[in-house]
């Protein structure tokens, strides 16, 4: 395509035109690479603001030549002379030249796409100009190379050309892969996220495939979605323009696309929860299609994208529960395939088949989110028809991704302690959980793991015969996952058995974990498996007679454990659960010996109870006071042997601590040498 600049424009350019200008032209010629690249900086410099001169250079020739590729046509160009200059008008752009070229230097190329973008920022006929040489495919290509900053001046010059009005947006889609591209790109950097969203928004300003771009961008991505929330296309900020396409006279792929853009701006923070676009307009909206008039490949997005709207915010849950009976709407869901009675429905049942997995995903997931916080929506969500069946029937599926949904509607469920208590025993629902753990995997095993937690509470029904199916065994083995959630919830799981368990129990639970394991966990480097380990250690070791027993078989190795803890790097509430493991051994009749014993263990009881932090002074004040209570044997000896390490002049500084509580603990501590 010829690259002719209009006549009006070179010819009232033309006359302005003066020798410097035409000095920062000539340099790009020089046969030494570092005069081409100063001449390049120098010229960068020189445009900055100056509308003119950005005017003067592409006349000179800054702009019109891209395909210079002779030696007669450079020194054509270089003989110069405005005959023989305009002749070449049709030959290209030399900052493209360069720009293109892979023997020039990457910042060489950087400092081309700077100046092209700088030239860019003048007038609209310069971006005409610059369009006419084909400097979007140049840039575009640029797009491709490994170096960033090189990339991220493309990016930025490409921005600066698609938001000016003379800019065809068409010009972004003439190669297929451009849209595919930009979105690789969209996490090398944060100038990179915010160059592709503008170019996004003001290049297509209302169509489906700029607003799926903007559904993808932002899903999960604050630095994106931050961006977007805030740019203006034709003086209309982006989240108003996808409010209007909300409304119910637009398609529904556009209403879908751009509640699932709004949904995915909530979530990454960059749209408050209460904002009225999203409690009024997009809560509404995705609603509107989970009901039984939309198409059901509809449903299923509308629903899985409320759930995502919704998953973590209590006041969107209680809303959407009570916005156009959705709970009972979604029980049609489960309602597919729907029942054939004449052979000419047989298109209609490929279709019910090819969704009904789709469907029912997707109603497990809502109404997970649904029953996350509120008992009232659980009660509600259990009571719908055949719902514990539903979810029985749904934790054997064969579609992994079903029954995972269906694990995480489950696991939303058993937070509720009447449901644990009801329906999760009337159903038995432990059995198929049970069976799921043994063979899953991981991401349907840490949900299903953190559900198990649940119906191990002490007050669920569903505790004893879990623990009579070999759950120990199961848990014992997920604490060796390479899983950190797994860890977790294999611990977690573990520890919620010990509470208020028979020894029997517990003495299997140590057994399943050896105190090699036990030492591994107490080593681990994530601070929730360390405080689950001391929490299920603290449950292990309550009642005289267990904490006896146990300590009497492996004492020496928790003690040693103990101390590792205190005299390592650990937090305050790490610290505080183990100082309650020792006050709960200070408690056993037997096994308080091995604390009185230790010097060591003394000193560190000691030097805690003068801690700057008050809930570390009350947990080494309750070893003591189990170590001194007068109605036990031997507590004279013990009282005598720490007042002689100086524990009772500093149960008197606490009894005039400031805090309560510590005054109080002291006060108690002190009557037992009184008594």
């Amino acid at each position: 395509m010829a690259c002719v600049l209009e006549a009006p424009l070179r010819m009232s350019v033309l006359s302005e035109v003066t020798a410097s200008s035409r000095h920062y032209v000539d340099r790009l010629f020089d046969l030494d690479p570092q005069k081409v690249l100063q001449g390049v900086i120098d010229m960068k410099n020189a445009v900055i603001g100056n509308n003119k001169q950005k005017a003067n250079l592409i006349v000179l020739g800054a702009v019109p030549s891209l395909k210079v590729s002779t030696k007669k046509e450079f020194s054509c160009w270089r003989s110069s002379g405005i005959v023989k200059w305009k002749g070449l008008m049709n030959g290209g752009n030399w900052l493209l030249y360069l720009l293109q070229q892979e023997t020039s230097s990457t910042e060489l190329r950087t400092e081309c796409a700077v100046v092209l973008g700088s030239l860019a920022m003048g007038t609209e006929n310069n971006v005409k100009s610059l369009l006419d040489c084909h400097i979007i495919p140049a840039l575009l290509q640029g797009l491709l190379s490994p170096d960033l900053k090189f990339i991220e001046a493309c990016l930025r010059c490409l921005r600066t050309i698609f938001i000016s009005p003379v800019t065809p947006e068409d010009l972004l889609y003439t190669d297929a892969t451009v849209i595919s591209h930009l979105m690789a790109l969209l996490s090398r950097s944060r100038y990179t996220q915010e160059y592709i969203c503008q170019i996004f928004s003001h290049c297509c300003k209302v169509r489906m495939q700029a607003l799926k771009c903007f559904s993808v961008l932002a899903f999960e991505n604050p630095q994106v979605s931050m961006t977007l929330v805030n740019v203006s296309v034709d003086g209309e900020l982006l989240p108003q323009i996808f409010v209007k396409m909300l409304q119910r006279d637009k398609p529904i792929e556009m209403q879908l696309t751009s509640a699932k853009c709004l949904t995915s701006m909530c979530r990454a923070g960059a749209i408050r929860t209460d904002d009225s676009c999203i409690v009024l307009k997009t809560l509404p909206c995705l609603v509107r299609m989970c009901s039984k008039e939309r198409l059901l490949e509809e449903r299923v997005e509308g629903a899985e994208t409320l759930a995502y709207l919704i998953e973590t915010d209590v006041e969107l849950q209680r809303i959407a529960s009570i916005t156009d009976h959705l709970i009972v709407m979604l029980a049609d869901y489960f309602k597919y395939p729907s029942s054939v009675s004449a052979i000419t429905d047989i298109k209609r049942l490929d279709h019910d088949l090819k969704h009904a997995h789709e469907l029912r995903q997707a109603a497990f997931k809502l109404y997970a989110s649904l029953g996350a916080n509120d008992e009232d929506i659980r009660k509600k969500i259990i009571e719908t028809e055949n719902m514990m069946d539903r979810i029985v029937n749904g934790l054997s599926e064969s579609s992994i991704k079903v029954r995972l949904a269906a694990v995480r509607c489950l696991h939303s469920l058993s937070r509720s302690v009447q449901q644990l208590r009801t329906s999760f025993q009337d159903h038995a629902v432990w059995k198929p959980l049970m069976k799921v753990l043994q063979n899953a995997p991981n991401e349907i095993l840490v949900v299903a793991s953190s559900t198990l937690c649940n119906l191990l509470l002490e007050f669920s029904p569903s505790k004893e015969p879990i623990l009579e199916s070999g759950a120990i065994e199961l848990l014992c083995s997920l604490t060796q996952s390479e899983n950190l959630a797994l860890r977790v919830n294999g611990i977690w799981a573990l520890m919620n058995m010990a509470f208020q368990a028979e020894q029997k129990i517990k003495s299997d639970i140590l057994r399943g974990l050896s105190t090699e394991q036990l030492f591994q966990l107490l080593s681990d480097s994530d601070v929730n498996v360390l405080m689950k380990t001391l929490g299920l250690l603290r449950n292990l070791l309550s009642t005289r007679p267990h904490i006896d027993h146990i300590m009497s078989t492996h004492g020496k190795q928790i003690m040693q454990a103990v101390t590792l803890i205190l005299e390592g790097e650990h937090n305050i509430e790490v610290k505080e659960q183990t100082l309650c493991i020792l006050a709960n051994i200070a408690d056993g009749t037997t096994a308080k010996e091995l604390i009185m014993t230790n010097d060591d263990i003394l000193q560190k009881i000691k030097y805690y109870m003068s801690h700057s932090n008050a809930k570390l002074q009350l947990a080494a004040m309750f070893c003591i006071s189990n170590l001194i209570w007068n109605e036990e044997e031997g507590s004279q000896e013990r009282q005598d042997k720490l007042r002689d390490m100086g524990i009772v002049d500093i149960l008197h500084k606490l009894s005039q601590s400031s805090d309560p509580n510590l005054c109080d603990k002291a006060k108690t501590a002190l009557q037992q040498y009184l008594a």
